[in-house]
């Protein structure tokens, strides 16, 4: 590991993801409640290791109380003239709607803006996500517009997107 990073937030802690964390991660991967948003092949251990071996995305388990309860991935846009951070995250089902969402999207969201400097962060989650968009509100991304047939549905059709952003004084903190 190249260097290690550690993010405490009020109730979640995310480290840098390593190999050991896939097998619990491909679990709460599988579940139906994450599969239905984030889908993946029949591997989803290798799906997971194929983006921990892209040096383009960050990726970080999040913690809670101990246990892995799922992960947070960033990227960057290195372009001056288009200067950004892109983020997702998941979370296993046991732990929806208890705030570690919005405090895991916070943490991150703060470590961007004020360890890396972007001025701007977007998210892209499925347009009736509506757990999603919650609790990225909360955090302070505001909507900025529908992507139409954004991604493939499990059913083979497509669903829309919502393009979120949030710039950095109007994280709440």
């Amino acid at each position: 590991m190249a260097h290690a990073t550690e993010l405490r937030g009020a109730r979640v802690v995310l480290r840098t993801t390593v190999d050991a964390d896939i097998p619990e991660l491909a679990a709460i991967r599988a579940t139906p409640e994450v599969r239905a948003w984030w889908r993946g092949g029949d591997d989803l251990a290798a799906e997971i290791a194929a983006d921990l071996a892209d040096p383009a995305t960050h990726a970080l388990t999040v913690r809670h109380e101990g246990r892995v309860v799922g992960m947070a991935q960033w990227y960057a846009e290195a372009d001056p003239d288009y200067r950004h951070a892109g983020i997702d995250v998941f979370l296993a089902p046991a732990v929806h709607g208890r705030g570690l969402g919005t405090d895991t999207v916070a943490t991150l969201a703060r470590h961007l803006v004020d360890d890396h400097g972007h001025h701007r962060l977007i998210i892209d989650p499925a347009a009736a996500n509506t757990a999603a968009i919650r609790c990225y509100t909360r955090v302070g991304f505001r909507p900025v517009g529908i992507l139409r047939q954004y991604e493939r549905s499990a059913d083979g059709g497509w669903h829309d997107g919502l393009l979120m952003d949030l710039l950095a004084h109007e994280l709440r903190r």
